[in-house]
């Protein structure tokens, strides 16, 4: 009996070890899960000493197609902190939005801004019916983004003026005389846009993730993304896809924040160990436009308006050069016509200094 019980147990164990070996086997065979963004980046974020990040943007045609018309400039600065709390009033209106979830990746984006406006011919004086009115937009915005799994989200709130109150004529004039002291001066904002408050709310969510490849060193990403803004001065909703291209060194870089409509980043990027970075960036991005009152004229009274093509285009391709705690981008940006009667796309270039500290 003893001799049995003793082969049964030896038999027993032989059982458990061939089971325990052929299961760790099989967990061998199954491939680990590569973290999600949400818990790769907040990983991250939560060990780095510097959360703070300031950029300035400049946005101008002389940057990019050497011409005054259009949109011939955007100002942007923003500060953006991880860590932040988020304004109660900002809280209650992303909540309403049924895409946006906020939770402890949550971070808070503040914005000072100014565009400008104008026709193709700026010498003229008298008002040009068949060209775009003379316009200024200048706002203050507070925004919030949010990791949730493979995906980023964010919401952002615009107040701001148009008209004589948003300084266009004061800015477009000083900046010909001191800074690009070659260009013509101005001569019609006596006909630009009446006054009028401004207010857009504006939600947008982008894969980063959605597709990468490496290979001989460098990383591939391509991000989609869909964005929608909502109010007086934009009303429109939109799609776009763009591409990265950097060294394989495990540094986060996000799109460096861009003026609206088109689609910003938040300015966040990480230095390899090497102290150096580069990233090659290009997309396109398209959007279906239900307002634009730089083209529609005011809201509530009349003014000089333009018929106005409902769907616009924009492309762009850039670099971004990475030393210590700054970041320099340049873009080349395309935009197709807006409105009928356009002679050309507007052409501009846009440069963003960033740090972090």
């Amino acid at each position: 009996m003893i001799k049995r019980a003793a082969k049964s147990l030896l038999l027993s164990s032989l059982f458990i070890g061939a089971s325990a070996m052929s299961l760790a086997h099989a967990q061998d065979m199954v491939p680990v899960a590569e973290p999600t963004v949400e818990q790769d980046v907040t990983k991250r974020v939560r060990k780095a000493e510097e959360k703070n990040f300031l950029s300035l943007s400049v946005e101008n045609d002389v940057l990019g197609g050497g011409t005054d018309q259009f949109y011939t400039s955007g100002v942007r600065l923003t500060y953006f902190n991880v860590n932040t709390p988020v304004p109660l009033f900002v809280d209650s209106l992303a909540e309403s939005v049924p895409t946006f979830d906020l939770n402890d990746t949550t971070s808070t984006f503040f914005t000072l801004g100014q565009n400008l406006y104008t026709p193709q011919d700026i010498e003229i004086r008298a008002n040009q019916d068949d060209d775009r009115p003379w316009a200024a937009f200048l706002y203050g915005s507070v925004g919030l983004v949010t990791l949730n799994d493979n995906h980023i989200d964010e919401f952002e709130m615009t107040l701001g003026v148009v008209g004589p109150e948003a300084l266009g004529e004061q800015t477009q004039k000083f900046v010909h005389e001191h800074v690009t002291t070659s260009s013509p001066t101005p001569k019609g904002w006596s006909n630009q846009l009446d006054f009028e408050p401004g207010v857009v709310l504006s939600a947008g969510r982008r894969w980063p993730r959605f597709y990468q490849a490496k290979m001989a060193g460098l990383k591939l990403l391509a991000e989609p993304n869909i964005n929608m803004s909502i109010g007086n001065v934009y009303t429109y909703a939109g799609t776009g896809l763009s591409f990265a291209l950097s060294p394989d060194d495990g540094a986060l870089r996000d799109k460096p924040p861009r003026v609206r409509p088109a689609m910003p980043g938040s300015g966040y990027f990480e230095t390899p160990e090497s102290g150096f970075g580069w990233v090659l960036f290009a997309g396109v991005d398209g959007r279906a436009v239900a307002r634009d009152i730089f083209l529609d004229g005011n809201t509530f009274k009349d003014s000089h308006s333009v018929d106005k093509k409902h769907f616009v285009a924009d492309a762009v391709a850039g670099v971004a050069f990475t030393y210590d705690r700054y970041r320099l981008a340049y873009s080349l940006n395309a935009r197709s016509k807006e409105f009928d009667g356009q002679d050309d796309p507007a052409v501009f270039g846009s440069l963003t200094l960033s740090t972090r500290f």
